[in-house]
């Protein structure tokens, strides 16, 4: 099988430095593939996204960086995801990578109006969802790790709203067949989770929201985090064998 491409958008906070691992390697371990079937690629580091020919599919990592900031690398990026939606290529964009990819096809992002949504959160299913080939089999409310400023604020015309939260209601979006976005990181667990509340305290209490009761929020997140295995799935059923 080609290789499945992890766009690595950002780097862990520093506080994570002791963690084992970054994104790509939480990604990829959630999706059941060995190093030899991934192939990593930087693009703010100038690095070249390879030929959408050459791949099997794709995820799209978080991000420190920010939709709104325009840098030439995300646009150069944006459409080259145009490129792979439109070649049917199996995409997943998580949390920045939900946002790119909306901003690629025509949607708008910007600062969520209800400020940081950070923490174990309760996301609940759409109708959509119900028959989509990846969320579907999901329960109707589920828990999910969730650590943003910027949101979806309006969805690219024609993608199909798949879940939301009481603070985001774009958790995810389907596009086409075989494009998916989630706001959600799938790949974080309480644990690290709890970095990014330690992130965001100050800014937390700024919009009177409690860091405290979020850490004690905090919970496993398995169907959330099944999606990823559930995505490697799909991969292989659309790859020529």
């Amino acid at each position: 099988m080609k290789p499945c491409l992890i766009i690595k958008c950002g780097d862990k906070i520093p506080s994570l430095a002791t963690t084992p691992g970054d994104y790509e390697q939480w990604i990829a371990t959630g999706m059941g593939l060995a190093p030899s079937e991934t192939l990593v690629v930087a693009p703010q580091r100038g690095a070249a996204l390879p030929e959408v020919c050459d791949i099997s599919g794709i995820v799209i990592t978080g991000s420190g960086s920010m939709v709104t900031d325009g840098e030439p690398w995300l646009e150069q990026s944006a459409a080259w995801l145009r490129e792979a939606v439109a070649h049917k290529v199996p995409l997943l964009g998580i949390c920045f990578g939900h946002q790119l990819l909306a901003h690629a096809l025509g949607g708008t992002v910007d600062y969520n109006p209800a400020g940081v949504e950070v923490g174990s959160i309760t996301i609940t299913l759409q109708p959509a969802a119900r028959h989509d080939p990846l969320l579907g089999a999901l329960p109707a409310r589920f828990t999910a790790q969730l650590s943003h400023r910027q949101s979806v604020r309006h969805l690219p015309e024609g993608a199909r709203l798949l879940a939301s939260s009481a603070m985001d209601p774009h958790q995810a979006f389907g596009y086409g067949e075989s494009a998916w976005g989630l706001q959600f990181h799938p790949e974080f667990d309480p644990d690290i989770i709890a970095h990014f509340i330690d992130f965001y305290r100050e800014q937390l209490r700024q919009e009177g929201q409690d860091a405290a009761r979020l850490q004690a929020a905090r919970a496993p997140s398995p169907q959330s985090h099944a999606l990823l295995a559930r995505f490697a799935t799909l991969i292989r059923s659309q790859t020529p064998r």
